[in-house]
């Protein structure tokens, strides 16, 4: 009981970035502010909780770095399934790009904000990684794909086949108090994705974005779902472990 409660802590305090960003779009959706749109007022939200972070050095800078970088590559793939009307975001806003608003990307953000303060908290380990050009070659197909998926076949079974080939040795170790504990990568990766799916439902019934299935009123979001977020969330963290394996090297050349 006592490692368990330990091991609630450090999710919970890992998950500070993703909470904020929920309070931001209970309190907006419920309080109105007079001449600020709620899109515009989450981002104002989003930017200051990043500040936040770094100036009480709950994120460190490399942290931050890997952070912006998601948000780029999730802000991109916003744009291009807002345009193939996948989903929406049907608020006005001045921050709004393309039919997307700018506090988007801080979504993505937060899903690598929590895998970064995850791998801090709870010292993770990975053992029997795969050969980098496997696992970022494998990244680079999945990203792909969730554009390519809407006018070409969509690979992502054989995607799921492929991973589970590649990350069939992979193990992760993580440490609460003086016990470590270890499981299956894809374990971790289907946990996480299934999380995430729990807090897309979170977010659409505070208005976050809207699927075409809830115009008229709010619905669970499909299951098939978590695949996609199975499949984000293996990018993130392979992305996450590939910028430290280089980061070790490099400071091993030192």
């Amino acid at each position: 009981m006592k490692n368990f409660l330990r091991f609630v802590y450090l999710q919970a305090i890992s998950c500070v970035f993703p909470v904020i960003i929920f309070a931001a779009l209970a309190f907006s959706k419920y309080v109105n502010t007079p001449f600020l749109p709620r899109y515009d007022l989450i981002l104002i939200i989003c930017i200051a909780a990043q500040v936040f972070m770094l100036v009480s050095k709950l994120e460190t800078i490399d942290e931050f770095k890997v952070i912006c970088l998601f948000h780029v590559i999730g802000l991109a793939l916003e744009l291009y399934k807002v345009h193939m009307g996948s989903w929406s975001y049907p608020e006005a806003a001045y921050s709004k790009i393309f039919g997307v608003p700018l506090y988007s990307g801080f979504m993505y953000a937060s899903v690598a904000s929590y895998i970064c303060q995850s791998w801090r908290h709870l010292d993770l380990h990975i053992y029997h990684w795969p050969r980098s050009f496997w696992a970022v070659g494998i990244s680079i197909l999945i990203y792909l794909n969730f554009f390519a998926h809407h006018f070409t076949y969509d690979i992502r079974w054989w995607l799921k086949g492929l991973l589970f080939i590649i990350f069939l040795r992979t193990i992760v170790t993580f440490q609460i108090n003086d016990k470590i504990y270890k499981m299956p990568m894809i374990l971790s990766f289907i946990l996480i994705g299934f999380f995430i799916w729990i807090a897309e439902n979170i977010t659409t019934f505070f208005g976050a974005w809207q699927y075409p299935n809830q115009e008229a009123t709010w619905s669970l979001v499909h299951i098939g779902k978590i695949s996609s977020w199975f499949l984000l969330v293996i990018i993130s963290v392979i992305i996450v472990a590939q910028l430290k394996r280089v980061k070790s090297s490099a400071e091993l050349v030192k």
